[in-house]
């Protein structure tokens, strides 16, 4: 038995292979009934909030829809969005027309491991709903990544909130972590990339409502907006070589940074890659996210 093995908790969670409790995110865990009950449930009551205690309206709901219906087999499909609060996901799916209880159809997300794995129970019913955990700082290469990694493989639906953290202010989009950027660039088959803003959460699930604490459950009689945007396009062949000849050689090395991941690309064009893409993202997020404001005031 390897030194520092703990059958109770390392079994369970599954962390001797570098996944979290991996085996309780497949498809075929208990015959996927489990994901059935989660999904429907968790959808439900994203409804309810949605719909019910408060009022949701969508711009170009139907693009995402046509996405995650019936994309070409095999692309996979990659939303990115802003992070208002701890309920955009699953709230932001739950507009009228959108299949949130469909366990097939549902998103894969990236989730805060400090956050969503807190303990036993709680890791158990986030891996089941198609949540990856990730370790804030731990870097773009962290094996949950590659999972992320292998769900886009397999041309499933992945969104992330590249963002990294919740931010309640309006304020303009904040740099954007590199994940998002690595993931489309690793990925075999470029993901069709799907940018969202939306506004409200942050009424809905304040941070600070009171004590400094956020509300226990949701709030009600608040106004949802959700502004979809286009497919965003990505030369990659185009961007790696541009990736090339802008970086520099460089001596030092963070020691998480693979010396050839993509195309031969060192770690010096590897960031530039990556920087390239979440300028895109990010430009293209605050393009919509000022859309929206007009969107929101002609809704009034």
């Amino acid at each position: 038995m390897p030194p520092g093995f703990n059958v109770s908790r390392d079994y369970f969670f599954g962390e001797i292979g570098g996944r979290t409790m991996e085996w309780a995110a497949r498809a075929n865990h208990v015959g996927g009934l489990p994901r059935k009950l989660v999904i429907t449930a968790v959808g439900t009551f994203a409804k309810a909030v949605a719909n019910l205690l408060n009022t949701t309206t969508v711009h170009n709901g139907d693009t995402l829809i046509h996405l995650v219906r019936s994309r070409p087999a095999g692309v996979p499909l990659l939303t990115v969005s802003n992070h208002m609060s701890t309920l955009d996901d699953p709230v932001m799916w739950a507009f009228k027309g959108f299949p949130i209880c469909d366990a097939k159809l549902a998103r894969w997300v990236l989730a805060a491991e400090d956050i969503c794995f807190k303990n036993t129970v709680l890791s158990y019913f986030f891996r089941i709903g198609k949540c990856i955990p990730i370790t804030r700082g731990g870097g773009i290469y962290q094996e949950h990544m590659n999972e992320a990694l292998d769900r886009l493989t397999d041309g499933a639906w992945l969104h992330t909130f590249p963002e990294g953290k919740v931010c309640q202010e309006d304020a303009p989009i904040r740099r954007l972590k590199w994940g998002t950027a690595s993931l489309i660039a690793r990925a075999p088959v470029t993901p069709i990339v799907l940018p969202i803003i939306h506004h409200g959460f942050e009424k809905v699930m304040p941070e600070n409502y009171a004590f400094g604490r956020r509300p226990p459950v949701p709030l009600w009689n608040q106004e949802i907006k959700i502004v979809v945007g286009e497919p965003m396009e990505f030369n990659l062949p185009e961007l790696r070589e541009m990736a090339l000849s802008e970086s520099r050689d460089s001596s030092s090395s963070s020691g998480r940074w693979p010396r050839t991941i993509i195309g031969g690309l060192d770690e010096a064009a590897q960031k530039c890659l990556y920087m390239t893409i979440s300028d895109q993202i990010r430009t293209t997020l605050e393009n919509l996210r000022n859309f929206s404001k007009s969107y929101v005031k002609a809704e009034q």
